[in-house]
């Protein structure tokens, strides 16, 4: 048997480890309730994360008719929008969204960016610092039904609208905005949307986004959010129903949120044919060929075509236009609804587009809808242009082309892939599961990438995911901490946002589900979140109280450390003491103290002293000794014996069962937390037999001391070997210190020929220059 440390005495369970009795801890107590930090309960939003009986949202439908300029690059529209005010307050105004003005020359985007001048510079930087571009909306006209004009203050990306008369609760106001806009080159400005020039045709493709004024949210939690958009925190937006008219080249094919209303108007009869196809497909059928799309791309028609489109319950609306547009579609059923999926790219797009998007998007829809709320729009819609992801219902905006000659990397694969899996699963959070993204980018790009590794999952054994597994979350978490934030921190002001909006709440939710409540549990909560909150929106206290509600499992201390702080994990086997109950029979025992005795390494001076000294003072003089000469405290006594009879006499026939039953073993584990966030302890041990096992202690052993804990382990063989979180499920930052024995880290180094000779200096080179015309001039002349 391995032995860590021997302790002969017999062990006490009750009352023997004062680091679990210490109940101070310093700092913050990482388990007090969040009751502190999250809103109180109301009759709009309950105690248990649902909405309450009060609940209200507002209302915006839209009429919209957009034409495009393919000459110009610009955008002409007009709009009528009716507003219903559900709410109890009486509004004397309203407020609009104007995303456009991003791109505006006085945009406070551009205004608060901070850069620095490198001694090496790339034209490319320098023309994005002398851009010129005229962005941003024009507003030409903004009139209530009357035809009056209606007074407006544009605060930046924001516009005041003053309404003629109060608008109580209860009633709807419509009125009509006119607007026009010139649409950004996405390479040049890259925003989340815009046109790409194809040089070799001549050809744009347009992927347009916020292209329309747009109403911004009243909510209860917080009444209008009018936060400025600059750039990272996106949108959040009313549900309504919209009828858009898109006007474009007759040769264009237009993809749009919705669905399309005038079909015999704008398709041919061989289009319209294979559309209907697709609905009994079980593969992607193609509309529009790459070879039909080739030949529109050598015409250019002089008329025009209006496309009408209509969505309803949505909060949001997109488009694309292109004449390069291939377009394939697929249906199928989810939940007993047909969903048309479909992707429009470019041929510069194939093979990967025609093979896989439309397939994707189809896998997305069914996953997604098993792990939150079934998919109930009638279209999912994957379009390939300049912009490398975004999101909006019903359609997105991917990446992800090959090279020019075809081929592509794994790596550019997975990537397109990944990126039609996030943004048509975005079709839930948040434009269904509707989250304030302006606010908290978390709650839609934080669940949205953990389902997308789920989904993931399930397209593809072991996919290589590069978000949702502990491991991969670990570089950033034990970066400095003054180059962090709180995942709870607004979305304007995050550091590392891809780190801090995507991967680290998708590594909190997985290791939820994975370690601390188990995917039964988990899943169940979560799909309550999405059924509770589905064409809401809900806030973070909805969906922490939702998924405690659920569940019957206290998670303030995960999201306190998790969402509130930087701390991150570092468990801690400082040390491993090892106990064998004592049998208390002299014959044994005193037996086995003689076999250690004999066994232990005399001292290096008893070494040296059993031949330099030849003999001591009392071997000289017998007289000096005495009964202690010959004392053998090991040799078993009468009086031993008498004392273990009695003892044995003392015990209940089940004590003495115990003791004559196999031997049992004791380990005490010394835990440390290191890093601050608590987290469950998963050990790994590993028998003298090679055989291995997994317990698992809920993080609540941290409860009554923080920072330091101790844990008494019983086994009934010897363990060799303890390791902590052996699984990497944790995203424990430091695995030097998880084992006990500790264990070498495996590396490895390279080895490289040493270079015999130094570079030529630059006088070496600049003579080396010289040589070839010392030689030339040094040549005969012909004729000479």
């Amino acid at each position: 048997m391995r032995r860590f440390l021997f302790a002969g005495l017999v062990l006490a369970l009750a009352g023997s480890q004062p680091a679990l009795a210490q109940n101070t801890n310093s700092g913050t107590d990482k388990f007090a309730q969040l009751e502190t930090l999250l809103p109180t309960p109301n009759v709009y939003r309950t105690a248990s994360g649902a909405p309450g009986k009060e609940y209200w949202q507002q209302r915006a439908d839209y009429d919209i008719q957009v034409t495009l300029n393919d000459a110009k690059q610009a955008i002409t529209g007009r709009e009528t929008i009716t507003y219903t005010n559900r709410s109890p307050d009486v509004l004397p105004y309203i407020w609009m969204q104007l995303d456009q003005n991003i791109l505006d020359k006085n945009s406070m985007t551009t205004a608060t960016e901070v850069s620095q001048l490198q001694d090496r510079m790339t034209f490319q930087s320098m023309e994005a610092m002398l851009a010129d571009f005229d962005g941003g909306f024009k507003i030409d006209a903004v009139t209530g039904r009357d035809g009056k004009t209606l007074k407006t203050v544009i605060n930046h990306t924001m516009m005041r609208v003053d309404l003629p008369s109060p608008l109580r609760p209860g009633q709807s106001y419509s009125f009509n905005v006119k607007w026009h806009y010139n649409i950004n080159d996405q390479l040049k400005e890259n925003q989340r949307s815009g046109y790409e020039y194809f040089p070799e045709d001549k050809n744009y493709l347009y992927e347009i986004a916020q292209f329309y004024p747009r109403m911004a949210v009243y909510s209860d939690n917080q009444g209008w959010q009018h936060k400025q958009f600059l750039g990272n925190g996106e949108f959040t937006l009313p549900f309504g129903d919209y009828k858009v008219s898109i006007t474009a080249p007759a040769d264009h094919v237009v993809a749009s949120t919705g669905t399309l209303q005038n079909a015999s108007q704008v398709l041919t009869a061989t289009q319209q044919k294979r559309l209907a196809q697709a609905k009994n497909a079980k593969k992607p059928v193609l509309i529009v060929s790459q070879e039909e799309a080739v030949k529109a791309e050598a015409g250019r028609a002089t008329g025009t075509k209006t496309w009408v489109y209509a969505a309803k319950n949505v909060r949001d609306f997109a488009w694309a236009s292109s004449r390069k547009f291939i377009w394939d579609a697929m249906e199928i059923k989810q939940s007993g609804k047909p969903v048309l999926c479909m992707s429009y790219y470019p041929k510069e797009g194939n093979p990967l587009w025609g093979q896989y998007s439309t397939e994707v998007v189809a896998h997305t829809i069914k996953t997604y809808s098993k792990f939150t709320i079934p998919y109930e729009y009638p279209v999912a819609i994957s379009v390939h242009g300049p912009v490398g992801g975004m999101e909006y219902p019903m359609l997105c905006f991917n990446g992800g082309r090959p090279e020019k000659d075809g081929t592509y990397s794994a790596q550019r694969k997975y990537g397109m892939i990944s990126v039609i899996i996030h943004e048509v699963g975005h079709n839930f959070f948040p434009m269904i599961i509707n989250s304030d993204e302006r606010q908290w980018s978390w709650m839609d790009e934080g669940l949205n990438t953990f389902v997308q590794y789920l989904t993931e999952q399930e397209w593809e054994r072991n996919y290589p995911s590069s978000r949702g597994e502990p491991r991969n979350m670990v570089n950033y978490m034990k970066t400095d901490k003054t180059l962090q934030s709180p995942i709870m921190t607004n979305s304007e002001s995050a550091l590392q946002f891809g780190n801090n909006a995507y991967g680290k709440p998708a590594t909190a939710l997985n290791i939820l589900r994975e370690t601390v409540m188990g995917r039964e549990l988990f899943d169940h909560a979560f799909k309550t979140y999405a059924q509770r909150w589905a064409y809401k929106h809900p806030t973070p206290a909805d969906f922490f109280r939702t998924m405690e509600d659920a569940s019957a499992v206290d998670l303030d201390w995960f999201w306190r450390g998790w969402f509130y702080t930087t701390d991150y994990t570092d468990l801690a086997l400082e040390s491993v003491k090892s106990y064998t109950p004592s049998t208390g029979d002299p014959a044994v025992e005193k037996a086995r103290l003689q076999q250690l005795q004999a066994a232990a390494a005399p001292s290096i001076s008893a070494q040296r002293n059993a031949t330099d000294l030849k003999s001591t003072l009392v071997d000289e003089k017998p007289e000096l000794k005495d009964f202690y000469n010959a004392y053998n405290p090991l040799a078993v006594t009468a009086a031993d014996q008498q004392r273990y009879a009695a003892y044995r006499a003392g015990l209940s026939p089940e004590q003495q069962q115990r003791l004559a039953a196999e031997p049992q073993y004791f380990y005490e584990l010394s835990l440390r937390n290191l890093g601050g966030l608590v987290m469950p302890v998963i050990v790994q041990l590993t028998y003298a037999d090679n055989s291995k096992e997994i317990q698992t202690i809920p993080a609540e052993i941290w409860r009554k001391n923080n920072e330091k804990v101790t844990k008494v382990m019983v086994t009934s063989k010897p363990v060799i070997s303890f390791v902590l979180d052996p699984f990497q499920q944790t995203a424990d930052t430091d695995q030097s210190n998880n084992a006990f024995p500790r264990q070498p880290a495996a590396s490895r180094f390279d080895l490289y020929q040493q270079q015999q000779q130094a570079p030529a200096n630059p006088m070496q080179q600049a003579a080396k220059a010289a040589s070839p015309m010392q030689k030339q001039e040094q040549k005969p002349v012909g004729g000479q």
